[in-house]
């Protein structure tokens, strides 16, 4: 399942490039997420940025099909490797599950502000309700980047 979601921003790139370097920024996503738990490393490498969050989220409210394989909570863990100022590849997986999303990540221009966009392939290998599955995670993984979002705007607003 092809999987794509728009963030928009009233900042320029860098700004926004900034805030996804910034660990202090990445916990306060973890935390509008509603996390149970979560642990956030950022490793910088000069113009390269290597991201990876694992966190643990309820799975209150998940249709019954998706929680019968994914149980009470779920640990997610999301890896980003940042080329340079304004793409990144990202891999989303489920440990232990049928699950994950592998595509990128770019920041663009427009306006006077950034588009940052998600995209890439949902798969989840689980025979006959693989397609229910992947719907569900897809659902989860936009209700993730809207918090993202959320807490982007509070974060460049206070500059």
């Amino acid at each position: 399942m092809k999987f794509r979601q728009e963030m928009q921003y009233d900042a320029p790139p860098a700004a926004v490039r900034a805030m996804v370097a910034d660990p202090a920024f990445r916990e306060e996503v973890c935390e509008e997420q509603g996390t149970l738990r979560h642990d956030v490393t950022i490793t910088p490498d000069g113009e390269q940025l290597t991201v990876r969050i694992e966190l643990v989220q309820p799975t209150t409210g998940v249709p019954a099909v998706a929680k019968k394989f994914v149980g009470n909570e779920t640990e997610v863990v999301q890896e980003e490797s940042w080329h340079d100022a304004t793409s990144a590849d990202l891999k989303v997986t489920i440990p232990g599950k049928p699950g994950s999303l592998v595509g990128g990540i770019r920041l663009e221009e427009d306006g006077d502000g950034t588009r940052q966009v998600i995209e890439g392939d949902l798969k989840v290998s689980v025979p006959l309700v693989a397609g229910k599955l992947e719907k569900v995670i897809a659902d989860l993984l936009s209700s993730a980047i809207r918090a993202e979002e959320r807490a982007g705007k509070r974060w460049l607003a206070r500059g």
